[in-house]
């Protein structure tokens, strides 16, 4: 069956399924209502409780209030409610001819009927065999980050963490146990990217999931690196209409960024360097005289970073919401409004603004339908600054432009300076001189369900259709400028560099995206004996368009582009598709045996027709030991050991996101053709621009397949107040693509090998979770923990070949880790000129005759008496991972009106190369780091060579000098072996009493204080760097610290 077929197939079937819904009206029974208020063992109301009829899907939710209405056929007089909450224990309850039950729950420690998010459906939490992690929006809400990736550090067990980048509207990378990938996305339901995923508006955010072992092979495409499942707010029936605010307005300042040194230090350290190297110096002592004294025009210093960075750049947010429902329909509603200015000003913005709206109705007893539509538009606007990073810029400025250099001629506004550096003087990168970028980013989402409970009892039948447009625009203009130098003697300002290479561009990006979805759910229960079954077909297709222009402006003033103008013009569509097969069953013996057996089958556009198909089953069971007579007795009846669940799952997942060198495998070409314009040919002995074969259709690669296994135990302690869970996993990937290094082809035909899925890698580790709820004289807390160690291994390499055993020592990756950086081992420094003239170790390949006290002693590992290449060995983790070694602490505490909440998040395992700016002075003539210039090795006298060495912890100043034994070797000197431990979020909350607010009809209102990065304890301190950054120069924009002022309001 072709893909065209099987969605006209599932379309049909989505419309039967509504048709069916609307033939159906006219035999519905008489419907009675249900109503009543659930409260606490101390009579307090619970908001968000469920109250369900037993063997059925019928259920509502109560409202702020802890009333409840719920909708029961006329003749359902023997029907039983289960109602049950979070940290309470379920209750049933008869409901014969009553209208009315208002029922008291008792708090069960243990949490075990919470009901958790799985894949297409929901588990209760003590059925679960599977690793899956979740976090509630009280979790979420509590951090107010710009995106929800940055709610997550440090909250669950095997979710690794990293922001090298902190620009406005900027998002963390996140991996599932260090899979090497982003995870799959479901939002309510449906497969979307990264990017959809981080601007979500994190207020509306009910529940995150997290499947990380085989639970995600339900997936099966793009689930190789695990799955995250969002599931946003709904409204419940019977609840009572309720508007929240929540908004708050924030200050944001850099975490941290390197020091430099001001204009006397410079030329002084610049006077030391060049004596370091030559013996002599062009710079005098009057002249440093007079930069110490910087009263003299032209001897004056600049302070680039004070001018680049403005502090308590200002970050806002709010977001209105209304919800709402009866017995026949409820509603949620939102509007979010993001405003983050960067703290290089005014010239750089991010503004995200969202809506949210998610309307269920129950048509009947038997017939639900809703409808979900969320949007969100991004803007940035930066300044026109030359090459694909606008922040680059201004970044580069702190440490590229000289202190002895200005911005503005004679301090004059009007004309840009020339400096050594031109094109990062802050002075021209605004909208005035130097042009413009704005993109601007929206999408849009309807989506349709349906629902049928069958007169099968236990059978529903369920139907979704959705449907994402996406359109981005980006608007490119670079200016031409001048720059100028003045004469004070004359007096005059002299036109002597500037830019008039002016730059156009205009892109423009639609993508349209449908996803279908067709299931049959089936629940019930036989005495002692449980099962739920899933079965489901599902097909997703995107189309891509995109325009390119690109131009090269006559003048500033003229934004329209002409076509004679025109150097390059690209375009673009592409249309992709996938589809699935899906089916699940669930058994469940007593509470105490479970057993979960679910495959997928997919079909991936990427392939060839014979490679499409790809079937991804998973088995996974759990035993409840705390369940069994013996245990009880042998623990006292759980007065230590309460709850004891061990569970295993192993299963088969798939990934059609082949990437080889890191780039998308191209889909499959079902008619290859020829490049044009690149083939070179060669006509009576002239060289003639051709057209090239592009290559025959790769019908040899298809899914990469991962083989999942995981051990975990569930385990609580003194009546669960502790709870934990301990696991191990190992995944295994087969089919990583590669190319047959020993089969040869001859270079005329124009094109290589096709890629192959030939070897195999693996990640192992475990992970472990610990947290305590107490009570303690009315102060209600919380403290967890968790830790997950993810290392990946290189297995199998397809046939290595190596030029000799050095080589196959330095370069096999059969059986190793992942991500090693290989490097030298710095033993220390040399302390004085003897001891280097002594030294029998050929450091510098020269003797040792460039070296200086204070330069760097390497371990001669071989004993050869030379420092070379045959000396590396391991140093380092990956330069741009995530920890190896990752975890968090959360704290949660309430007294009274008063709430405080604390997140950390940390981790080891991962490498900074210090080079370019961090690890050479006078980089590109430029400034230098701080801290290369405090703690240096010197001379008493610095113009006077034969002076007496004053010792430092640092190395001796060359000025840029990039070719020293120093600089060029990679050491355990500049490699930096990460460990930090950060504060993600602190918050202080107090909720005014209800008497007051209740007088001006407002049912809470609560004023919090509330940080984000606050601080950080680490080893990158000293250098000025954030410890999440991944640029070897340091020069990434890092983190910022956040402090907001907000209130929550409800009415």
């Amino acid at each position: 069956m072709n893909m065209k077929n099987v969605y006209q197939t599932q379309l049909t079937s989505v419309a039967w399924l509504l048709l069916l819904m609307l033939t159906g009206l006219p035999a519905l029974a008489q419907q009675r209502t249900l109503s009543g208020k659930i409260t606490g063992d101390k009579g307090e109301p619970l908001p968000g409780a469920t109250v369900l009829v037993k063997g059925s899907q019928n259920g509502t939710t109560t409202n702020a209030d802890g009333r409840y209405t719920l909708a029961l056929p006329g003749d359902q007089t023997n029907a039983t409610v289960i109602i049950s909450f979070i940290g309470y224990l379920p209750k049933e309850i008869v409901v014969g001819n009553q209208s009315v039950i208002d029922a008291t729950i008792e708090p069960d420690a243990k949490g075990l009927n919470e009901v958790i998010v799985v894949g297409y459906g929901t588990q209760r939490k003590e059925s679960l065999t599977g690793a899956i992690s979740a976090v509630s929006a009280k979790d979420i809400g509590r951090v107010h980050a710009a995106t929800v990736t940055g709610t997550l550090a440090g909250k669950i067990p095997g979710v690794q963490f990293r922001q090298p980048d902190g620009r406005p509207g900027a998002a963390a990378n996140i991996q599932i146990r260090n899979m090497g990938g982003n995870p799959l996305f479901i939002i309510d339901g449906v497969p979307k990217d990264k990017t959809q995923f981080d601007n979500i508006a994190p207020n509306d955010v009910e529940t995150i999931t997290v499947l990380k072992d085989a639970s995600a092979s339900i997936y099966g495409s793009r689930a190789a690196n695990g799955v995250i499942i969002v599931t946003t707010k709904r409204g419940t029936p019977g609840q009572k209409s309720t508007i929240n605010l929540d908004a708050y307005y924030g200050f944001q300042n850099w975490t941290r960024f390197p020091q430099v040194i001001n204009a006397y230090e410079w030329n002084l350290g610049k006077a030391e360097a060049e004596v370091n190297r030559n013996g002599i110096t062009s710079i005098t002592q009057s002249e440093l005289d007079k930069y110490r004294a910087g009263t003299e025009y032209g001897y004056q210093t600049f302070d680039w970073y004070n001018f680049i960075i403005k502090p308590n750049a200002p970050q806002s947010n709010i977001n209105l919401s209304a919800s709402g429902g009866s017995d026949k329909i409820n509603y949620y509603i939102s509007a979010n409004r993001l405003d983050q200015n960067s703290v290089m000003g005014r010239e750089f913005i991010f503004n995200r603004t969202n809506i949210q709206s998610n309307i269920d109705a129950r048509i009947s007893d038997k017939i639900k339908v809703g409808l979900t539509i969320s949007g969100r538009q991004e803007t940035r606007k930066n300044p026109g600054v030359p090459g694909g990073d606008d922040y680059i810029a201004p970044k580069f400025g702190i440490l590229r432009n000289r202190p002895t250099e200005r911005p503005y001629a004679n301090d004059n506004p009007d004309y840009i300076n020339t400096i050594s550096n031109p094109a990062s003087n802050w002075g021209y990168l605004n909208y005035k001189l130097s042009g413009y970028l704005d993109e601007v980013y929206t999408s849009i989402t309807p989506q349709f369900t349906g629902e049928y409970q069958t007169p099968i009892k236990g059978l529903i039948v369920k139907g979704l259709y959705s449907y994402m447009f996406r359109d981005s625009q980006r608007d490119v203009f670079e200016y031409t400028y001048d720059t100028y130098t003045y004469n004070p003697t004359s007096q005059q300002y002299n036109r002597t560099g500037g830019s008039q290479n002016p730059y156009r561009q205009r892109v423009v990006n639609k993508i349209d995206e449908y996803v279908g979805q067709f299931q049959f759910l089936y629940a019930n229960t036989f005495g002692k004996h449980s099962i739920n079954a899933i079965a489901l077909t599902e097909r997703l297709q995107k189309r891509e368009r995109n325009v390119e222009a690109r131009t090269v402006p006559k003048t500033n003033t003229l934004p329209i582009m002409q076509f004679a103008d025109i150097v390059a013009y690209n375009d673009l569509d592409v249309t992709q598709s996938r589809v699935g097969y899906i089916g699940r069953v669930n058994y469940g013996y007593a509470d105490k045996y479970f057993l979960e057996v679910a495959a997928r089958r997919d079909a991936s556009w990427k392939f060839s027709p014979t490679k499409r198909w790809g079937t991804f089953p998973s088995v996974s069971a759990g035993w409840r030991i705390s369940e069994e007579n013996f245990f009880k007795s042998f623990t006292n009846n759980g007065a230590f050991l309460s709850d004891l669940k061990i569970r295993a799952s192993y299963g088969l997942l798939g990934d059609d996101a082949v990437r080889p060198n890191n780039a998308d495998l191209d889909p499959y070409a079902y008619t290859p053709g020829y490049a044009y314009n690149t083939g070179i040919g060669i006509i009576s002995g002239i060289s003639t621009v051709a057209a090239r074969d592009r290559g025959v259709a790769n019908d040899r690669i298809s899914w990469l397949t991962a083989k999942v296994t995981d051990i975990g135990l569930d385990f609580g302690l003194l009546s669960n107040k502790i709870t934990g869970t301990v696991e191990y996993f190992r995944r295994v990937r087969d089919g990583l693509p590669a190319v047959k290094s020993d089969v040869f082809i001859p270079s005329e035909l124009g094109y290589n090998l096709p890629q192959e899925n030939l070897e195999r890698d693996a990640v192992v580790g475990g992970e472990g979770s610990l947290t305590y709820n107490g009570n303690v004289r009315g102060i209600r807390f919380t403290v967890g923990a968790n830790v997950s160690y993810a290392r990946g291994k290189f297995l199998n390499p397809y046939n290595p070949r190596y030029g000799n055993s050095l080589a196959q020592y330095r370069d096999s990756q059969e059986n190793r880790w992942s991500n090693i950086f290989w490097g030298y081992q710095a033993i220390g420094q040399f302390q004085s000129q003897d001891e280097i003239n002594n030294y029998p170790i050929n450091i510098d390949g020269q003797g040792n005759r460039t070296l200086l006290p204070g330069d760097l002693i390497y371990q001669d590992v071989n004993g050869d008496g030379i420092i070379n290449n045959r000396d590396e060995r391991p140093i380092g983790y990956g330069l741009s991972t995530t920890p190896i070694l990752s975890g968090g602490i959360n704290f949660t505490l309430s007294y009274k009106a008063f709430d405080f909440a604390a997140d950390f998040s940390g981790g080891t395992g991962m490498t900074l190369n210090r080079r370019f700016e961090m690890r050479n002075a006078y980089q590109n003539t430029g400034n230098v780091p701080r801290y290369l210039f405090d703690n240096r090795w010197r001379r008493s006298d610095p113009l006077n060579p034969d002076s007496p060495w004053v010792p430092g912890s640092e190395i001796p100043l060359r000025y840029n000098d990039t070719g020293h034994s120093n600089q060029t070797i990679n050491s355990t000197w500049w490699l930096v072996n990460i460990s930090y431990l950060r504060n993600r979020s602190m918050e202080l909350g107090y909720t005014l009493p209800a008497s007051l607010t209740t007088k001006v009809k407002i049912q809470k209102a609560r004023f919090f204080i509330n940080t984000y990065n606050l601080f950080s304890i680490d080893n990158t301190r000293r250098f000025g760097i954030d410890p999440e950054i991944q640029d070897e120069n340091g020069l990434q924009y890092p983190q910022t610290k956040l402090v907001n002022f907000g209130v929550n309001l409800s009415l």
